[in-house]
This record gives C-alpha cells, sequence and structure tokens, in this order.
C-alpha cells in the first residue's frame, strides 16, 4: 500500500479500535491506596482483568492467554 492510499482511505475509529484487540493486551500498574495492582485491557480500552499479582505474572498470564502484553504508562 502506498502513501497516497492511506490518505486516501484512512482507518476508521472502529477499524483502529479493532486493530490488535485479539492479539494485544495492554497492561497499566493501577493502585487502590492499598497495594499496587496491574490493570489489563483490550486493544477498545476494555478492562480484561484485575490482577493482585506483580508485573511479571501480570505479563505470564496475558502470554497464557495467547496474547502479547505491552506495558502503558
Amino acid at each position: 500500500m502506498q502513501l497516497n492510499e492511506l490518505e486516501s482511505n484512512p482507518m476508521s475509529a472502529t477499524d483502529f479500535e479493532m486493530l490488535g484487540m485479539d492479539h494485544v493486551a495492554y497492561v497499566k500498574k493501577v493502585s487502590d491506596g492499598t497495594s499496587p495492582k496491574f490493570a489489563v485491557y483490550a486493544a477498545n480500552g476494555a478492562e480484561i482483568a484485575l490482577m493482585k499479582a506483580d508485573r511479571d505474572v501480570t505479563f505470564a498470564a496475558v502470554r497464557q492467554n495467547d496474547m502479547e502484553p505491552v506495558s502503558v504508562h
């Protein structure tokens, strides 16, 4: 696909939202004031899980579900 094709056919918000939907999980450190947790989100921003484990365990859980974890800051 050439650049001019991308300019004339930009991705819609829905297309962009679905990009990586089944393959990527976004992991973000969150805190409720007591202990840090890791929230796992789908590409569309929907929360998939809230882990009370450390980062490495959270990433392992994501990988066990055939998704690639990505850190979000």
